[in-house]
């Protein structure tokens, strides 16, 4: 892994050295455009409306519009921001860590100790651990200032960025203002049917069907060429899910998600 960002995490007198890596990857099969009729690559060009001139990245800058006026901001006043040039990460407060909602989680990172001594490092992942608690820390990465939690994983410290509160929408939906009437028999039923599927869970054991199945089809064709039976490859899940979108009654779906469940694990 490579660090993304070098800085210190500080609460109190205390500064902790570290280095920021991204502790997560995508693995979707990476697709691009190209054209129907003879597959050429589609690429897409920054061309300034003004002259019609293509740009080169480095002479591009940001603007704000506000309907009436544009305000050009360049990287030079973007490097004099005081958060950007801010290469703390500092503590707000510890907060009991069932107090983040996870809706609020948004980024995850893990910290590495930037120093010969690990012992400050040490001494906040032992502090959290020991307290039971998550620190709200503040700082800034990639011109933004971020809100984020603090916590320990598997003996590594780890950043998780949050959302800030007023980018966490409100669920207004008025089709929930008049709740449904749900009998005794359909919660207990219910309640068995958690039960029939109880686990300890275990991240490892799912797979990205669509990924997957996507990889199956590259692999196809690179074996057969252009000409694939896709409704032979996939034909039982294309099956399965329109069977799946089909209404039934509520007990009835409730009974037969038991058996099935039963059946599963009997057999």
């Amino acid at each position: 892994m490579r660090a993304i960002w070098k800085g210190a995490v500080t609460f109190g007198l205390v500064n902790v050295p570290v280095k920021l890596y991204s502790a997560t990857e995508g693995h979707d099969v990476s697709l691009h455009q190209v054209h129907d009729a003879d597959g050429g690559r589609i690429r897409y060009r920054r061309v300034c409306e003004l002259d019609g001139e293509e740009v080169p990245y480095e002479h591009i800058d940001r603007a704000y519009d506000d309907g009436e006026h544009t305000v050009v901001i360049t990287r030079d006043d973007l490097a004099t921001l005081p958060a950007e040039k801010d290469r703390e990460i500092g503590v707000v407060e510890f907060v009991p860590s069932d107090q983040i909602d996870p809706i609020m989680l948004d980024k995850t990172y893990y910290l590495e100790p930037d120093s010969k001594s690990t012992k400050a490092y040490v001494l906040l992942r032992r502090t959290l651990e020991e307290t039971e608690r998550t620190a709200i820390v503040k700082f800034a990465l990639r011109q933004r200032t971020r809100l984020a939690a603090l916590r320990v994983r598997d003996e590594v410290l780890v950043l998780q960025t949050l959302l800030w509160a007023d980018e966490i929408r409100e669920p207004a939906f008025g089709s929930l203002d008049e709740p449904a009437a749900v009998t005794d028999q359909e919660l207990k039923m219910s309640a068995q049917l958690v039960t029939s599927f109880e686990s300890d869970f275990a991240p490892g054991d799912y797979t990205d069907d669509y990924q997957v199945q996507l990889r199956a089809l590259i692999d196809a064709k690179l074996e057969q060429g252009d000409v694939i039976d896709t409704e032979a490859t996939f034909g039982e899940a294309a099956a399965s899910e329109e069977e799946g979108g089909k209404v039934i009654d509520l007990m009835e779906a409730l009974r037969r998600s038991v058996d099935e469940a039963k059946e599963r694990r009997t057999g």
